[in-house]
């Protein structure tokens, strides 16, 4: 199973272009191809703060739900959105805002299809994938060894969030604890969620999200090679958006 597997795009729509055509897809059909079968997967969190949330929505329903050719899973931003479409009461703030003021200025009906769409994708993933017989799982913000193989409350709370407290930093942000440390089990464990300067590797679980939205980087990892791919990105730098874990 050859995957290469995307960090948090979060709209930054341009960058992943650039990072699919080094990763050597084609983009002659209008969506991402590669010459030798490899697949891409996406771990959440496509759209919300960058400038184009809209058309990464398009590309990645085009590959995961028409092709069957590409792999997803939903991070907590997805989720927002997904219950914003859904007509549920949800905060429009921490980036949400972006995507739904680019949603109204379409016209009805093509608001209608970007709805349909996001909705089907959100709606036929799975919370976490394992991959290529066990070995690889795609977690948006991680999973522990102990939730693998389950679904339950708990689990989608892992998966969208991280190994949260329930209390907040002084600036609101909630407190996470750094589950890779003690991960141990034998699968890789490919994540985003928290945004760090350079892909991380800590056992054999890595986070890609190097926040390109956020003025760094777009980065992938190709699996099974374990071979970081990854663009500069064309946003403005934002240093404190990157922080550690506790």
């Amino acid at each position: 199973m050859n995957i290469d597997i995307i960090g948090d795009i979060h709209g930054c729509f341009d960058e992943f272009v650039r990072l699919t055509k080094k990763l050597d897809y084609s983009w002659e059909t209008g969506f991402p191809i590669h010459p030798k079968g490899r697949k891409l997967a996406f771990i959440g969190d496509l759209t919300d703060r960058g400038p184009n949330s809209l058309q990464v929505i398009e590309i990645v329903y085009t590959l995961v739900c028409e092709k069957k050719d590409a792999f997803y899973v939903p991070g907590n931003h997805c989720n927002k959105l997904y219950r914003f479409f859904l007509g549920n009461k949800v905060q429009i703030t921490h980036g949400l805002e972006t995507t739904v003021a680019e949603w109204q200025a379409l016209d009805p009906s093509k608001q209608t299809q970007i709805k349909q769409k996001f909705i089907k994708l959100y709606e036929d993933a799975p919370l976490y994938q394992i991959l290529d017989n066990g070995k690889l799982i795609l977690a948006h913000a991680g999973i522990k060894e102990s939730l693998i193989g389950k679904n339950s409350a708990k689990v989608k709370t892992f998966v969208l969030y991280g190994d949260i407290t329930g209390e907040t930093h002084e600036n609101g942000r909630p407190v996470r604890k750094d589950w890779a440390v003690h991960y141990k089990g034998e699968a890789w464990i490919v994540y985003g969620h928290t945004p760090v300067k350079e892909v991380r590797k800590v056992g054999r679980t890595y986070n890609i999200d190097t926040g390109a939205v956020f003025g760094n980087k777009l980065s992938s990892l190709r699996y099974p090679d374990m071979e970081i791919v990854d663009v500069e990105s064309s946003m403005p730098y934002i240093e404190d958006r990157f922080r550690a874990l506790e």
